[in-house]
């Protein structure tokens, strides 16, 4: 693994637009001078460092399954805060299999040591579009002849095509809020929605604040009163049961992607039933609920917190880093500080995709911190062939 440079398309930014990167300029701070799409440098890994670490994800993914099997068998909901009236539901799905697409695991890899799992983004995972389809591009562009860890497209397709099969014959409903600003929910979700109609899966955008209520016939309804009876979200399982409308979800048959047992995946509590069930596991950082045990150095992070928000790191000889947000309400966990590598002054993170239980591809953010947030860049890759 190795950082290199490299000179920018003159045209990028139409190409990444054109490509659906139309939120490469909103959904990065204006004040900062390095764009999100960043195409002046590149990482490289040799082929053999992709297929072990395919195998170091796929092996985390299968621990993860195990969890959540743990949580269904025992009834340790509590532990993740979720709702005694959500548990019921969890287990049914669980124990139907209720079908689940993709995800994505966030890295900490020198490529020197074992890698090391940060979290898991199990439910709503963002940075699709980039992974998937513009470094694709990219490659073809300016390294024609190399290879990219990235089958995440023809993996999405053929999940859909086995999922499209067990599901009813009306159009899929694909939903994002209206609340993102940016526009990455919406563009993430019509691929989404994209990779769905290739493998012949019809479509149908919707909000999610259109989304009714139909109380005759105990139906979620679209606003022309159709029955969303498959549906597509990028909103989280956790803002959904904390909302009003989350109440109707027991009587109706809608089919949900992700199904409603990724919430047990989507909660960083999963790093202490991991660090639990897994102890010492090389690919694992020692991992605690609301203490640091016996911890000198560790990232304090929410259990439902994103991009970043509500952490503090503490550790000998360095500043005390803290973020702002207002996560944390449900509680903390303690996980041990394992810095970012340093490249030239940026610290990598590495998000390798899972499609179903297969490895399908990385994408990496980059950031000059010691914790990535919004502020972060996304940087291509390629492996020398």
């Amino acid at each position: 693994m190795r950082r290199e440079h490299g000179d920018p398309r003159p045209d990028w930014p139409a190409r990444v637009e054109a490509q659906g990167l139309a939120y490469h300029r909103t959904s990065h701070p204006e004040h900062l001078t390095r764009p999100y799409w960043d195409e002046s440098v590149h990482y490289v890994f040799d082929m053999d460092e992709v297929l072990a670490l395919e195998e170091t994800v796929e092996e985390l993914h299968r621990m993860c399954l195990q969890a959540v099997e743990h949580v269904v068998t025992t009834g340790r909901y509590n532990m993740l805060g979720i709702p005694d009236w959500v548990a019921p539901l969890i287990e049914e799905s669980w124990r139907r299999r209720d079908p689940h697409l993709y995800g994505r695991f966030d890295l900490r890899y020198d490529g020197t040591g074992p890698a090391k799992l940060l979290e898991y983004n199990a439910d709503t995972p963002t940075s699709l579009v980039e992974s998937s389809i513009v470094q694709w591009y990219w490659l073809r562009d300016v390294h024609p002849g190399d290879d990219q860890w990235n089958s995440i497209h023809e993996r999405l397709v053929a999940r859909w095509k086995e999922i499209a099969a067990t599901l009813p014959d009306g159009p899929a409903h694909f939903a994002w809020t209206n609340e993102d600003e940016t526009g990455e929910e919406v563009m993430t979700v019509a691929y989404l929605q994209e990779t769905a109609d290739e493998a012949g899966l019809r479509g149908k955008a919707i909000a999610m604040e259109d989304i009714g209520w139909d109380t005759v016939r105990r139906r979620f309804v679209d606003i022309e009163a159709r029955e969303i009876e498959t549906l597509c979200k990028l909103y989280p399982w956790e803002w959904i049961v904390a909302e009003p409308f989350g109440r109707n979800i027991p009587g109706a048959p809608t089919r949900w992607i992700e199904p409603i047992w990724k919430m047990i995946l989507s909660n960083k509590a999963l790093l202490v039933l991991l660090w639990e069930l897994f102890p010492g596991h090389p690919n694992l950082l020692p991992t605690y609920l609301n203490t640091p045990g016996n911890l000198t150095s560790y990232v304090q992070k929410p259990l439902l917190g994103r991009e970043g928000a509500s952490m503090r790191i503490v550790a000998p000889d360095v500043p005390e880093v803290v973020t702002e947000g207002e996560y944390g309400r449900e509680g903390f966990v303690f996980q041990e500080f394992c810095p970012l590598p340093d490249f030239e002054g940026e610290h990598p993170v590495l998000g390798a995709w899972m499609v179903h239980d297969e490895s399908a591809g990385l994408g990496i953010r980059e950031t000059s911190g010691l914790i990535t947030d919004d502020t972060s860049s996304f940087v291509p890759h390629r492996i020398p062939l």
